[in-house]
């Protein structure tokens, strides 16, 4: 064993060390003496080694997930339609003559189309905006093989809604009456607190189940819309109740079968395919 005073090492036959440590007297340390200094020397290593190893528990930040239910696009085929050609030649379709309107359905994916005689559509019924531009090509895709000259122009997406569920119930009372200037409480006529955000620019309907319905411009609108509002209503989080236990177990499993469903078709139609049936399109 070797110990250590002023840098200079002492063996164990107790040999006295060349140098002087500190009033010029050499320094003679006893075996038994450094034994004692190491031994604690060494306990308080461990001590600090067995600290460093143990985690430190971190609490995790909770994940919401938004689940977007339908997504409303709208576009022009430049040119005029004939309802009443459209109604007898086109499949699963139907016109509605005292609105002025033809609907026209997909099944991959599920979207309801609204064709006006002026040539503009308006698709309903996409969970995402990639698959509301293609339904959009393959309604444009229909009219055209009945014998129009058409033109994909001018799609944009008009309207997103978007469902969450927080991992606990909501006081909308008190909520409500904190942020006036921007919620809006009518118990009489909806059960949900309505909460308009002018930036990003979205409408929130907060339930007491913990339920939030945001409808927004985009899909990035959603998002930001969710993440300013979580803060605000922690403050005002409780835990549900049995009854709101079952419709939050309800509400999730009608996500599941929605996202089931995206899987689907994301699964029937690969990337490669997906880019070539754009590229074929108008």
């Amino acid at each position: 064993m070797e110990v250590v005073c002023g840098n200079r090492f002492l063996s164990n036959n107790y040999t006295e060390s060349a140098s002087s440590c500190g009033d010029g007297k050499k320094a003679v340390i006893e075996e038994p003496q450094m034994g004692e200094q190491g031994q604690e020397a060494s306990n308080m290593e461990e001590n600090k080694v067995v600290k460093d190893e143990i985690p430190v528990e971190i609490e995790p930040e909770p994940v919401v997930d938004i689940i977007i239910n339908n997504v409303v696009s709208s576009f022009s085929v430049c040119s005029h339609l004939d309802l009443h050609h459209l109604a007898l030649n086109g499949q699963n379709v139907e016109l509605r003559r005292e609105n002025g309107v033809l609907t026209m359905k997909l099944r991959r994916p599920p979207t309801t189309a609204s064709i006006w005689s002026s040539g503009k559509v308006t698709c309903t019924g996409s969970t995402s905006e990639y698959q509301a531009r293609i339904a959009g090509r393959r309604i444009a895709r229909c009219i055209q093989k009945m014998d129009y000259n058409v033109k994909f122009k001018n799609f944009r997406i008009v309207n997103v809604l978007g469902t969450c569920s927080l991992p606990f119930a909501i006081k909308i009372t008190p909520f409500s009456q904190k942020f006036r200037s921007a919620a809006s409480y009518e118990p009489e006529l909806h059960p949900g607190v309505t909460y308009r955000i002018e930036y990003p620019k979205a409408t929130l309907k907060i339930f007491s189940t913990g339920s939030i319905t945001v409808t927004a411009p985009s899909i990035d609108n959603v998002q930001s819309a969710i993440e300013h509002i979580y803060p605000l209503v922690q403050e005002f989080g409780k835990q549900r109740t049995e009854e709101e236990m079952v419709e939050f177990r309800r509400n999730q499993a009608r996500k599941h079968a929605g996202v089931t469903a995206i899987e689907e078709f994301e699964e029937e139609f690969s990337e490669s395919e997906l880019e070539d049936y754009i590229l074929d399109q108008i």
